[in-house]
């Protein structure tokens, strides 16, 4: 089985890279743009099977199929919650969420080996795709926060923002300037509105800020300890499940 990547994240890639291989799954390229997938689908034989990222730093994926005409099989991969990926099920062999799991990356790979299509029957309409979907590179995340204090509204940039945190069922952003303000929302909620390219979720009670991050240091239990700038009230702590992951966003 031939099998490519692209993704523009080279830690992403490489752990997904890593993954496969300890599935017994060789990959032979790994692309990181439309503008390099397009030349190398070009000038190379097309694989049998694409773990495809959809948005890419140059562009949306799908732009490497509006210049090519490409017959291999897809498994998409994307950060973009599924609701949006039904539509997905119907045109390719299946879809990953990140971070992806290694069970939900297990069973996509027997749904290819098992469903084994030839190439001239893989036919995705990418237009039908691309209708269903809201353009990532479209997608804007949130830029400010407002909290209640006393009578007035605070109006809090994301960048300000060191950490959000929650504690006795409030939820918290803790700024720059060492202050704590209670926001009308949920960590969960948080996650679908806050750039995973600045934030990310280190514990089920802390997002950081990658921005303010002052110290990582070695903690019990294979963890780490993460020292903020500004914010000293509480411990940080990466949870062990949390860390490899951690690590690979720091990249």
């Amino acid at each position: 089985m031939n099998v490519i990547i692209i993704e523009d994240e080279k830690p992403a890639a490489r752990r997904l890279s890593r993954m496969l291989s300890e599935l017994d799954v060789n990959v032979t390229k790994m692309l990181h743009s439309v503008e390099e997938s397009i030349a190398w689908f070009s000038t190379n034989e097309h694989p049998d099977l694409i773990f495809l990222d959809i948005q890419l730093s140059d562009g949306l994926s799908f732009e490497i199929f509006d210049k090519l005409e490409v017959k291999s099989a897809i498994i998409f991969t994307t950060a973009y919650d599924e609701y949006a990926l039904q539509a997905f099920k119907l045109n390719s062999i299946d879809y990953l969420l990140k971070p992806i799991d290694d069970e939900d990356l297990e069973k996509a790979v027997k749904k290819y080996q098992d469903f084994a299509p030839k190439k001239d029957q893989i036919s995705i309409d990418f237009n039908d795709i691309k209708k269903l979907l809201v353009n990532p590179l479209e997608r804007e995340f949130k830029k400010r926060f407002t909290a209640k204090v006393g009578q007035h509204l605070k109006i809090i940039n994301a960048d300000e923002v060191e950490c959000f945190f929650s504690e006795n069922k409030g939820t918290y952003a803790a700024t720059t300037d060492g202050r704590n303000y209670l926001l009308d929302t949920t960590l969960e909620n948080l996650e679908n509105e806050i750039s995973p390219k600045q934030f990310f979720r280190v514990s089920r009670k802390f997002y950081v800020n990658i921005d303010h991050i002052k110290d990582i240091i070695s903690y019990t239990n294979s963890r780490l300890q993460i020292k903020m700038n500004s914010f000293k009230e509480q411990e940080i702590i990466v949870s062990r499940e949390r860390v490899k992951d951690f690590k690979l966003w720091l990249e």
